[in-house]
């Protein structure tokens, strides 16, 4: 899947409570949401998720200590990147890493954003969004 968009999981450690970033390659910048589990690990899916600001692309490579005292990243899976859909509330995307290979949805409910693997309906059609 070459699509010249990637992804990246960074374990993000001592700054708050442990968690992990994931970032996607959306133009200039990474849409970021903040994994309170890592894909794999016990609790299984979904895996509660916040919506945090965008980071810059250098951290599609970067690793190590964050200026300001804010911890360090450690990157624990990465890899091609496809959107299937996308709005405000509403991401689905196909991922080719380790940890992620598949097809994800991040998905709000409220305040709360939630990431599963995804699993198209019936009245979905072939690929497209229902209305």
């Amino acid at each position: 899947m070459a699509t010249g968009n990637r992804f990246v999981i960074l374990h993000h450690s001592g700054f708050g409570r442990e968690h992990w970033d994931l970032c996607l390659e959306h133009g200039e910048a990474l849409l970021t949401w903040r994994l309170w589990r890592l894909p794999g690990e016990p609790g299984g899916f979904p895996i509660p998720a916040d919506r945090i600001g965008d980071h810059r692309k250098a951290y599609l490579e970067y690793e190590g200590p964050l200026s300001g005292d804010r911890g360090m990243v450690k990157r624990v899976d990465q890899g091609d990147l496809q959107f299937k859909e996308f709005t405000a509330d509403d991401c689905v995307f196909e991922a080719a890493g380790t940890l992620l290979n598949g097809v994800y949805r991040l998905n709000s409910k409220g305040e709360q954003w939630w990431l599963e693997p995804f699993k198209p309906s019936a009245d979905r059609g072939a690929g497209g969004r229902a209305h």
